[in-house]
């Protein structure tokens, strides 16, 4: 089979591979139909992920068709479609109980990570009840893939995690693939401001087609002089980081309002500086972490119902065999081509 693997610094390569075969009894070999790239997956390719090895196939989302079981699949059998979760977990040991999935004595992020991933044919998924989710009959196969991961993490690491309410005041830091995930589902939560910021005007357009009320433009406006503006001094309720740089944590705590809380989904491969001589009485929190993907199952029924749509996401679409290489390229440089989630099917 046909495979993107990892072959060291800024190097992807298409690779053929072994067709992955059932190693445990909880396992499910799914044929890929459509997977895509995540911003993590760049992180991996600039080295600041050193537990992903060279010669891994990345990639952990996608959908597509059960192949084969082990004994031991009970949810699943040969021929379902199934949506492929960014995190792989038991749901018995203790983490799974407490809701962290993310952190599963088992798993976790392990696909396209510690093991292959989804940018390939075929894909092993592990403990296949409980990291796999059916796609309902009828529904866009190509933007349920936004329900691996992005949309799942805007909303429980931004803006579960940051407190949003109805009349919030909300500021997402940050406006590529997660970040719009997070401004799509806090939409639904009906802030009284919603205020996109970024540096790529594309994306600003994006933010205010997914349900943002202001865009800022932070390469030539000052952000925290205009939400000052907008929240009559106050900042806001909940500020969400989804750029992973020390300039934009930092940005985030010049924006937070008393009482508020900043919600960092951002992968930091660099330290930031925490600014407590000013913060330490303003009665915030700050949160940060991985996705669990708990809301995987009510935010595939809102996006059946409608509640969600997910395919203005989708700016390109690639062939595996033919452009995967050139679907790395394009996202690498986003901006250049308007580009925000690309999907990349496996058609032959």
């Amino acid at each position: 089979m046909k495979a993107l693997v990892y072959r060291g610094l800024n190097t992807i390569k298409l690779e053929d591979k072994p067709k992955p075969e059932i190693q445990d009894p909880t396992d499910a070999i799914v044929k890929i139909k459509y997977t895509t790239i995540c911003g993590s997956d760049l992180h991996i390719l600039a080295g600041h992920v050193p537990t992903c090895k060279e010669g891994t196939t990345i990639g952990h989302e996608g959908m597509g068709t059960i192949d084969s079981i082990g004994d031991g699949v009970k949810s699943f059998k040969v021929g379902d479609k199934a949506l492929i979760s960014a995190i792989s977990a038991c749901s018995t040991c203790s983490n799974c109980k407490r809701g962290m999935l993310s952190h599963c004595d088992k798993a976790g992020w392990i696909l396209g990570h510690t093991i292959d991933g989804t940018q390939a044919e075929y894909v092993r998924i592990r403990l296949a009840d409980s990291s796999l989710h059916k796609v309902p009959d009828g529904i866009d196969e190509k933007a349920i893939v936004m329900l691996s991961d992005i949309v799942p993490t805007g909303y429980e690491v931004g803006v579960l995690a940051g407190q949003v309410k109805p009349g919030s005041t909300v500021a997402v830091v940050g406006v590529g693939p997660v970040g719009l995930g997070a401004t799509l589902t806090a939409k639904l939560l009906s802030p009284s401001l919603l205020i996109a910021i970024d540096k790529d005007p594309a994306r600003l357009e994006a933010a205010k087609k997914m349900g943002a009320t202001h865009a800022i433009d932070s390469s030539k406006e000052d952000p925290e002089k205009i939400v000052k503006e907008l929240t009559g001094g106050l900042g806001c309720d909940c500020v969400i980081e989804a750029v992973g740089v020390p300039a934009t944590f930092e940005l985030c705590q010049n924006l937070i309002a008393f009482g508020g809380t900043i919600a960092n989904i951002g992968v930091h491969g660099a330290p930031a500086k925490l600014a407590l001589d000013k913060l330490w009485g303003y009665n915030i929190a700050i949160t940060m972490g991985f996705v669990n993907t708990t809301s995987t199952e009510t935010l595939t029924r809102m996006f059946q119902a409608g509640t969600l749509k997910l395919d203005d996401m989708i700016t390109h679409e690639y062939n595996l065999q033919k452009e995967g290489e050139q679907a790395y390229a394009t996202f690498g440089a986003a901006a250049k081509h308007k580009a925000l989630k690309m999907i990349i099917n496996t058609e032959a």
